[in-house]
């Protein structure tokens, strides 16, 4: 009489995308699955957040239609794309009437879709759509990558980019993707996302705004699969111990969690070290996830009157800090879907990247500046008197994703315990793609633990 094969049991600790994305791929397979996470509710840097005056999202996100596995994911856990996501043609656009540039990319098939937003483009000069044509076929000679990384500004001064595109193109194209400025930031990482927006299909090229808030979008619809597959996600679950155990793993003391045959470790790098430096042969990998440095994302929040809009979704912004202009993006909430239904209408989102500066700033000041910022971009002074603001700073939002930088991989090198998140190797920055792949790798690699 044969014996029934006891499902894999695999504690993922984390309830960020990349632990909710490798709880999602672990219960798809069979394994039953635990998820610790030691906060309230489940999204991480990705969230939604309890002001005072509304319930916010942590930060603003941009994804592409390149983001294969994030998409596959959302459609796993049922989560409708045309309900969840705004998706809108790649574009580069300022306030109209700015003179600055606008870029966008029409429903054409790729390469005529770029071609033609260069021939279209307002607000540059000729030798800046030339130099912009001469960077795009160089980069696709390069293969979208260099042999030796380098800084964004060295790749840009190697290819004779003019200072307007650099400066209207970019330099806020590269804070967007990897929250790092272009003097520190890694080229070949850059060079990544830049394959995968001006250089591929048009539909991957697409951007897609996510229209509901964060934990709606996706951690809530993880955390519905896992329990309906005999998982448990347990929030409020803080993990400060992991240890081998009888052939397994025990993780927490405390938490009577014991025998996992496998643990995915999906915690910021700087608490994935805490855990791992006890253990023996991991001293080494707890250096390595200790050396990372980390750059902050401020989002300034203006509530006005219903019904008001903006002329764009979304719409860059011409920052300046030294005259008070902090802002980079600004995205109207109310145009990202039924924004009544959500109370975000009227509600704008500018968000500030590698935000260090901006952070030492006390936040009614920062939020009056933004607001001014905003009424001379768009020319309408009553966006400099919003009902409220709320500042929200994450200080650790992403790694400094500087040149050659050390990335570890899942594996770990102990049997049974691997790493994910959008720190872990891969050709993408922190954004919330990498996070899923990560966390996806890492499942498939617990689901051949036994």
């Amino acid at each position: 009489m044969s014996v029934a094969k006891q499902p894999l049991k695999v504690a993922v600790v984390g309830g960020g995308w990349a632990g909710c994305a490798a709880g999602v791929e672990l219960a798809s397979k069979g394994a039953r699955v635990t998820l610790f996470e030691a906060a309230r509710m489940l999204g991480g840097r990705a969230r939604a957040v309890q002001a005072k005056e509304a319930l916010l999202d942590n930060g603003q996100h941009i994804m592409l239609g390149a983001y294969a596995e994030t998409l596959a994911l959302l459609r796993r856990v049922g989560v409708a794309e045309r309900d969840a996501l705004l998706r809108l043609p790649l574009q580069m656009r300022y306030p109209p009437g700015s003179g600055l540039m606008d870029f966008v990319a029409p429903r054409l098939p790729a390469p005529l879709h770029m071609l033609a937003a260069l021939l279209r483009a307002t607000g540059l000069e000729r030798e800046d759509k030339l130099a912009l044509a001469r960077f795009s076929t160089s980069a696709r000679w390069m293969k979208w990558g260099l042999d030796t990384d380098c800084s964004v500004a060295e790749l840009l001064a190697r290819f004779d980019q003019t200072p307007r595109l650099t400066r209207l193109m970019w330099r806020p194209l590269c804070l967007a993707a990897l929250n790092t400025a272009i003097e520190r930031a890694s080229a070949n990482v850059f060079l990544a996302v830049l394959r995968d927006s001006l250089g591929a299909r048009r539909k991957d090229s697409d951007m897609l705004l996510p229209r509901v808030l964060l934990d709606a979008l996706f951690p809530e619809a993880a955390r519905r699969y896992i329990e309906e597959r005999g998982g448990r996600v347990a929030c409020g679950a803080r993990v400060d111990t992991i240890a081998r155990l009888d052939g397994g793993w025990q993780v927490g003391a405390c938490l009577g969690a014991a025998g996992f045959d496998a643990v995915v470790l999906a915690t910021p790098a700087w608490q994935s070290a805490a855990l791992v430096r006890p253990l023996a042969g991991l001293e080494a990998l707890g250096a390595r996830l200790d050396a990372f440095d980390y750059e902050p994302i401020s989002t300034v929040y203006l509530q006005y009157a219903p019904g008001l809009r903006l002329p764009l979704p979304f719409c860059a912004l011409l920052d300046d800090p030294a005259r008070g202009a902090w802002g980079q993006f600004v995205f109207d909430r109310g145009q990202l879907g039924p924004g009544q239904d959500r109370g975000q209408d009227g509600l704008l989102a500018v968000v500030i990247s590698a935000a260090l500066d901006a952070a030492k700033l006390a936040q009614d000041e920062l939020a009056r500046l933004v607001a001014v910022q905003l009424a001379a971009a768009f020319r309408q002074p009553a966006l400099a008197e919003p009902r409220w603001s709320r500042v929200l700073t994450e200080k650790r939002a992403t790694f400094a994703c500087t040149p050659g930088l050390d990335r570890p991989g899942n594996a770990t090198g102990l049997d049974g315990l691997f790493l994910a998140g959008d720190y872990t190797a891969g050709d993408y920055p922190a954004t919330l793609e990498m996070a899923v792949r990560s966390g996806a790798a890492a499942a498939r690699l617990a689901l051949g633990a036994r």
